[in-house]
C-alpha cells in the first residue's frame, strides 16, 4: 500500500511537469576521535602503540584492538600525549597510565560492550 502511494505520487509528479530540485547533501568532516585534537598523527599512532601493547599483556592471545579504541575515546588530550612521551622513551609509567583511563566508568562500559560481542 506504501509503496503504491509513493509509486502514485511520484506519477503524478511526472504527469504535470512539476521538477523536484534535487539537492547534494553537505560534505561533512570526518568527527574526530575525542580526545585526539591537537596531537599530530605520529603522537596519536604512538599512544595507540602504547595502549594497544598494554592491552595486549593484560589480554594475551585476544585481538586488543577494540579494547584499545575503547581507551583511546576516553583519553584526554593530556593523558595521550603523555602515552605518546612514553612511546618515545620519557619516564613514566604506560600501566599506570593506561588503567587510569581503563577505570574510568565510559571506558569499562565500552570494554564490556566489546567483550560482549567477542
Amino acid at each position: 500500500m506504501r509503496y503504491s502511494l509513493i509509486a502514485a505520487v511520484a506519477a503524478m509528479t511526472a504527469l504535470s511537469g512539476c521538477v523536484v530540485p534535487v539537492t547534494a547533501p553537505v560534505p561533512t568532516a570526518p568527527t574526530p576521535v575525542p580526545g585526539t585534537a591537537g596531537l599530530t598523527p605520529a603522537q596519536r599512532v604512538a599512544a595507540r602503540n602504547v595502549i594497544n601493547a598494554e592491552m595486549g599483556k593484560r589480554l594475551p592471545g585476544v585481538n586488543t584492538q577494540p579494547y584499545t579504541d575503547c581507551v583511546l575515546s576516553n583519553a584526554s588530550m593530556a593523558e595521550m600525549a603523555d602515552l605518546a612521551a612514553i612511546a618515545a622513551g620519557a619516564t613514566g609509567g604506560a600501566p599506570d597510565a593506561v588503567a587510569a583511563i581503563v577505570k574510568r566508568p565510559a571506558t569499562t562500559q565500552c570494554i564490556a560492550k566489546v567483550a560482549a560481542t567477542a
